[in-house]
C-alpha cells in the first residue's frame, strides 16, 4: 500500500505570529525518520507504506511542539491512499505534467 499525505500543523497561541521555527521542528522530524517530504507555502506532503509510520509521525510532532511550549496544535491531514500500485509525491507531479504537454 502506498500512501501520500499533506499535512498541515498549525501551533495555537504561539508567542509571535510567525511559525516558521515550528515547522522547522517538523521539518526536522521528518528528515531524522528518512521521510520523503516536499515542503510547500500552506503544508508539507509525505510519503509513508502505512498508517502505523503514519501515526509514528502525528506523534512525534505533537510530542516536539509540546516540548516547545505549545499547549494547543491544529493538524489537518489529506491522504491520497493506492492499493492497486506504488504511487511517490514525484509521480503524482509527473502525471499532471504530462498532460499539460498534450
Amino acid at each position: 500500500m502506498a500512501i501520500l499525505a499533506e499535512i498541515r500543523v498549525i501551533p495555537i497561541a504561539t508567542p509571535s505570529t510567525s511559525l516558521s521555527k515550528y515547522i522547522a521542528s517538523v521539518i526536522e522530524i521528518l528528515k531524522k525518520k528518512g521521510i520523503n517530504y516536499v515542503l510547500t507555502p500552506f503544508g508539507t506532503c509525505i510519503e509513508v507504506e502505512d498508517m502505523y509510520k503514519l501515526a509514528d509521525i502525528l506523534t512525534s510532532i505533537s510530542d516536539v511542539l509540546k516540548s516547545l511550549s505549545i499547549n494547543r496544535i491544529v493538524i489537518d491531514i489529506t491522504l491520497d491512499i493506492r492499493f492497486d500500485k506504488q504511487i511517490t509525491l514525484e509521480s503524482k507531479v509527473k502525471s499532471v505534467e504530462e498532460k499539460l504537454s498534450t
